[in-house]
C-alpha cells in the first residue's frame, strides 16, 4: 500500500509538472522570489480588471488606449515567462537564476517600449531611430526565447523561420522570392506598429481572452470545477459506461470554463479515468475518451480556447453571431461521443456504478425531467420579458435592481446548499463504491451557475462587449468567493466568519494568480503569432501561398481542404490552439475563400475560420506529438501513442464536422430560421449518432462491412441532401450574360444569381472569380440594376462591366470595370433538398431491421434500456 501511494505521488508530481510547463510554468521558487512572482501574476490580473471595468473612465485617471494596453499586456507576459518557466530541463524549478532576473527585466521594457515612449513613437512614425531599433531587435529576440521557453521550439522556429523570409527575400528560391525588406522596415512594421506583434491577436488577449480565462480560473477555485464532476456522476454514473459518459459531461462542462485541454485532462481525468477502467475500459480507451472530451471543450462555446474573440477580429462579425455559428456542430459532437462511448459499453456488456438514488419509474422520471425543463423556460420567459417591460419604468436604477434581485436569489440559493452536506474533494486513489445522491449533489452548488448566467445575460441580451461582459461576471464571482462561505456558515449556525472571509480572500488571491499565470502562455502565442501575420503582410507570402496550394491541388476544391486540414495538423502539432488558429487562418482561410470564389463554391469567411480551428483542435489529440495524450496516458497508465490513435478514432467525427458545414453552411445555422434550426438540429444530431455507429462498427448488433458503408451514406445525405438533389435537378438555369438585366428583373427579390466574371485582379494578372449576387428591391430588372449600382455593355451574347457605382453592392462583391461576365445562372424552382432524406431515413430502417433480427438478447436488452 505504501509503495502505491508513492507511485501515486510520484505520478502526481509528474502530472502537475506537466500541465505546468504547458500552462503555467513548471518553476516554483521559494522564499521571496516565489512571492514576487506571485504578486506580479495578481498585479496582472488587476491591471486587466482595471482597463476593462468602467472606472478609468468615471475617475479620469488610468485611462490606457488599445496600443499602450497590449504593450503593457506583454510586458507582464515577457517577464512572467523567464520566471515561471526554466531555460531548460536542468535548470533550477525552486529558484530564479539571475540571468533570468535580467532576461526577465530586459524583456519588459522591451514590451512596454511602445507604452513608455508613446508620445515619441508617435512622432515619428515609420521613421525609427537607432534605439527604436536596437530595442525592437532585442524585443524580438526576447520574445521568441520566451516562446521557447513557454511553448517549445515548433512556434519560435516558425516565427523565425518567417522573419529570415522577410529580411533575404530577394534570395528565396523561384515563386518564393520577393524584393525583401530592411531591418528599419522589419522592426518598424513588427515592432512600433500595431501590424506586427503588437496586431490584432495581442490586441483580442489583452481585450478579451485575458478576462474570460481569469473568470475560468475564479470559477474553479471557488469549487465550480469538483461541482460539475459530481453533478455528471450523479446523473449519468449508474448507466452501462456510465463514468465515461460523465466524464463526456463533465469534460464538456469544464470545457465551457478552461481554455486548455491538458489542464482539462488532468484536472477531471485524475478522478474520471479510474472510474472508468473500474467498469471495464481499458486504460487506453478510459484515457482516449478523457481526451476526446477534453480537446472537444475547446470548441464549446463560449470561450473556445480563445478563437471566439480572434474570429470577431478576422471574421468582421459579432460575438453573439460567433456563438450562434460555433454552438451546433459543437453540440452535435459532444451528443455523438456519448453515445460512441454507449457503444464501447454495449460491445463489452459493460455495468454502471451503484446508485444510492431512490428508485424511480421511467414515467416519473420523465414527468420530473419534462416539469424542470418547463420551470426552466418559464422563468426564462419572465425573467427576460419581465425585465424588458422594467427597464423602461425604471430607466437608470434599473442595474441596481437587477443587481438586489440578483444577490436576494444568490443568497436564497446559498440557503438551499447550506440545507445538505458539503462537497468533498475526492482522493482519486480511493475505492468509490456508491455514486453520490443527484438531489443534493446539484443542490449543493447551484450558485455557481449565477455568473454564468450573468455572462450570458450581458453578451446576449445587454450586447454588452465580451471584455466588458466578462468583466461583470467576474466581479460577481469575486463576490461570491468572499462570501459564499460566511454566508453558508451562517446558515449553518457556525461562527467562523472570519476565518470563513479569510479562507474566501486566499481563494481569490489564488485565483487572480492562476488565471495570470494560466494566461503566460496565450499572451506569448498570440504576440509570437503576430510576427508570422506581420510578415504576411509584409511581404505578400499569402499569395505565394495560394499559388502553391493551387498548383498542388490542382484547382480542386477537395483537395484545397485536405491539404489545408493536414497543414493545420502538421502545424498543430507543435503549436497550441490559440496560435494555430491564428498562423492558419493568416495563411490559408483567405486562400480558401479565394480558390473557392475561382472553383464554383463560395464559401462563407465564417466556416473557413471554423474548418481551420477545429483541425487546429485535432492536433492536440493527434499522434506522435498530441500533450492531452500523454497526459491521458499518465493517468491511466497506458501507452500515450496508442491512447492518442484510439482519442483520435474516437474523434473522427469532429474531423467530419468541418468538411460537412464547409458544403452545407446550415449546419452553421447561417440564413436559416428558428424552426429551420430546431429541424436542422435534430436530423444533424441523428446524423452524427449513425456516423458514429458506421465508423465504430457497432448499432444493434456487430455492423457487417455493408451495413457500416450503409450506415455512412445515410448519415452523408442527412447532413447534406443537396449532393443527391443537385444530381437530381440542377438548382440553377443557365442565362446568356447579355440577358443580366431581365435575369435580375424575372427571379424574386431576396434571391441570388450566380455569376462568373472574367478580368484581371489587383495586380493586374488574369483572374476568373464567381460571385453570388443578391437580388435587389425594385419593380423591374433596371430599377434593380440601378439599386445594384452597376451598367453593363453588351455586345451581341456578351456582357461586359461598363460602370461600377462607388460605394455600390455591385462594388463590394468585386465587380469592377472592363470585367467579362462568362456564366449567368439563375435560381429555379425545384423541390427542397430535405426530400432527398426521406431514402436516407427508408435505407437507415432497412439496416435498423437487419440488425435487430440477429441481435444478441443481452445486448438487445441493454439496447432497449
Amino acid at each position: 500500500m505504501t509503495d502505491d501511494k508513492k507511485t501515486s505521488s510520484a505520478k502526481d508530481v509528474d502530472l502537475e509538472d506537466l500541465v505546468a510547463s504547458s500552462d503555467s510554468g513548471a518553476r516554483k521558487p521559494l522564499g521571496m522570489p516565489g512571492k514576487l512572482l506571485v504578486s506580479i501574476a495578481a498585479a496582472w490580473s488587476l491591471f486587466q480588471l482595471w482597463i476593462a471595468s468602467p472606472l478609468p473612465y468615471m475617475l479620469r485617471f488610468g485611462v490606457f488606449n488599445a496600443t499602450e494596453a497590449r504593450s503593457i499586456h506583454l510586458a507582464f507576459a515577457l517577464f512572467l515567462a523567464f520566471m515561471a518557466y526554466p531555460a531548460l530541463k536542468r535548470s533550477p524549478r525552486d529558484r530564479i537564476p539571475i540571468q533570468d532576473w535580467v532576461l526577465a527585466a530586459v524583456a519588459a521594457f522591451c514590451g512596454a517600449y511602445m507604452f513608455l515612449f508613446y508620445e515619441q513613437l508617435a512622432q515619428r512614425p515609420g521613421a525609427p531611430i537607432t534605439q527604436d531599433v536596437v530595442v525592437g531587435v532585442i524585443g524580438i529576440l526576447m520574445l521568441l526565447e520566451a516562446t521557447r521557453r513557454a511553448l517549445g521550439p515548433p512556434l519560435m522556429i516558425v516565427a523565425s523561420v518567417f522573419i529570415v523570409y522577410s529580411l533575404f527575400g530577394p534570395y528565396m528560391p523561384g515563386i518564393l522570392a520577393h524584393r525583401g525588406v530592411s531591418l528599419y522596415g522589419l522592426v518598424n512594421h513588427q515592432w512600433l506598429t500595431t501590424q506586427g506583434v503588437f496586431g490584432i491577436a495581442l490586441g483580442v488577449s489583452t481585450s478579451f481572452v485575458f478576462l474570460f480565462v481569469l473568470f475560468g480560473a475564479l470559477l474553479d477555485k471557488a469549487g465550480a470545477g469538483n461541482y460539475f464532476i459530481k453533478v455528471a456522476f450523479s446523473l449519468l454514473g449508474h448507466y452501462k459506461g456510465g463514468p465515461a459518459k460523465a466524464a463526456v459531461v463533465a469534460s464538456g462542462m469544464t470545457g465551457l470554463i478552461s481554455g486548455s485541454s491538458i489542464a482539462n485532462v488532468v484536472t477531471t481525468g485524475t478522478f474520471t479515468i479510474p472510474m472508468m477502467k473500474r467498469v471495464g475500459f481499458s486504460a487506453e480507451k478510459a484515457g482516449a475518451v478523457e481526451v476526446a472530451s477534453s480537446v472537444n471543450g475547446q470548441i464549446m462555446p463560449p470561450v473556445m480556447g480563445a478563437a471566439a474573440f480572434l474570429m470577431v477580429e478576422y471574421v468582421g462579425i459579432s460575438y453573439v453571431e460567433v456563438i450562434k455559428h460555433a454552438f451546433l456542430p459543437a453540440l452535435i459532437s459532444y451528443i455523438a461521443l456519448v453515445y460512441i462511448v454507449h457503444l464501447e459499453a454495449l460491445k463489452a456488456n459493460m455495468q454502471g456504478l451503484p446508485t444510492s438514488n431512490p428508485v424511480r419509474p421511467l414515467l416519473n422520471k420523465v414527468i420530473g425531467f419534462l416539469t424542470g425543463l418547463l420551470l426552466l423556460m418559464a422563468l426564462s420567459f419572465a425573467v427576460y420579458y419581465g425585465l424588458g417591460w422594467l427597464k423602461p419604468v425604471l430607466g437608470d436604477a434599473t442595474p441596481w435592481v437587477v443587481a438586489v434581485a440578483l444577490a436576494g436569489v444568490y443568497v436564497g440559493l446559498l440557503r438551499v446548499s447550506a440545507k445538505y452536506p458539503e462537497l468533498e474533494l475526492d482522493d482519486p486513489t480511493s475505492r468509490v463504491v456508491t455514486l453520490p445522491q443527484t438531489r443534493p449533489t446539484v443542490m449543493v452548488g447551484l450558485h455557481y451557475i449565477l455568473p454564468v448566467i450573468v455572462l450570458v445575460w450581458c453578451l446576449m441580451v445587454e450586447r454588452l462587449s465580451p471584455g466588458l461582459s466578462a468583466f461583470w461576471a467576474t466581479v460577481f464571482m469575486i463576490f461570491i468567493m468572499l462570501t459564499q462561505r460566511p454566508v453558508i456558515a451562517l446558515f449553518r449556525g457556525r461562527s467562523r466568519v472570519a476565518d470563513d472571509i479569510k479562507e474566501g480572500f486566499r481563494d481569490l488571491w489564488d485565483g487572480l494568480v492562476a488565471g495570470a499565470r494560466n494566461m503566460i502562455g496565450i499572451g506569448i502565442a498570440t504576440a509570437a503569432a503576430g510576427i508570422i501575420v506581420g510578415a504576411v503582410s509584409q511581404t505578400g507570402v499569402g499569395l505565394v501561398l495560394a499559388d502553391v496550394v493551387e498548383i498542388l491541388s490542382m484547382g480542386n476544391l477537395m483537395l484545397i481542404l485536405l491539404l489545408t486540414a493536414v497543414l493545420s495538423l502538421i502545424l498543430g502539432m507543435g503549436l497550441p490552439t490559440t496560435a494555430n488558429y491564428i498562423v492558419v487562418s493568416a495563411l490559408l482561410a483567405p486562400v480558401i475563400v479565394m480558390l473557392g470564389q475561382q472553383n464554383g463554391l463560395i464559401v462563407p469567411l465564417i466556416a473557413v475560420h471554423l474548418f481551420v480551428f477545429y483541425f487546429g483542435i485535432m492536433a492536440d489529440v493527434t499522434p506522435p506529438v498530441g500533450l492531452a495524450s500523454f497526459a491521458a496516458a499518465a493517468v491511466s497508465g497506458g501507452d500515450p501513442l496508442r491512447t492518442g490513435f484510439q482519442a483520435f478514432y474516437y474523434s473522427l467525427r469532429t474531423a467530419a464536422l468541418p468538411f460537412l458545414f464547409i458544403f452545407n453552411t446550415d449546419l452553421l445555422l447561417i440564413d436559416v430560421t428558428f424552426l429551420q434550426g430546431i429541424v436542422v438540429f435534430v436530423v444533424a444530431t441523428i446524423a452524427m449518432l449513425i456516423f458514429a455507429a458506421g465508423t465504430q462498427g457497432f448499432m444493434i448488433a456487430r455492423n457487417r462491412w455493408y451495413e457500416s458503408i450503409l450506415l455512412l451514406l445515410v448519415a452523408f445525405t442527412l447532413f447534406r441532401p443537396g449532393f443527391w438533389m443537385d444530381m437530381v435537378h440542377d438548382p440553377y438555369q443557365q442565362v446568356p450574360p447579355a440577358q443580366f438585366e431581365q435575369a435580375l428583373g424575372d427571379v424574386d427579390e431576396g434571391s441570388q444569381l450566380r455569376v462568373q466574371i472574367r478580368g484581371e485582379d489587383a495586380f493586374g494578372d488574369p483572374m476568373t472569380t464567381f460571385v453570388l449576387v443578391p437580388v435587389p428591391g425594385g419593380d423591374t430588372g433596371q430599377e434593380r440594376m440601378e439599386n445594384l449600382g452597376i451598367e453593363l455593355l453588351t455586345d451581341g451574347d456578351q456582357a461586359f462591366v461598363d460602370f461600377v457605382e462607388f460605394g455600390s453592392l455591385a462594388e463590394d462583391l468585386g465587380f469592377d470595370f472592363d470585367q467579362e461576365l462568362i456564366d449567368v445562372s439563375a435560381p429555379v424552382d425545384r423541390w427542397a433538398k430535405e426530400w432527398m432524406w426521406i431514402p436516407g431515413f427508408l435505407v437507415f430502417g432497412l439496416v435498423v431491421l437487419l440488425q435487430w433480427r440477429r441481435r444478441e438478447p443481452d445486448v438487445g436488452a441493454a439496447a432497449t434500456a
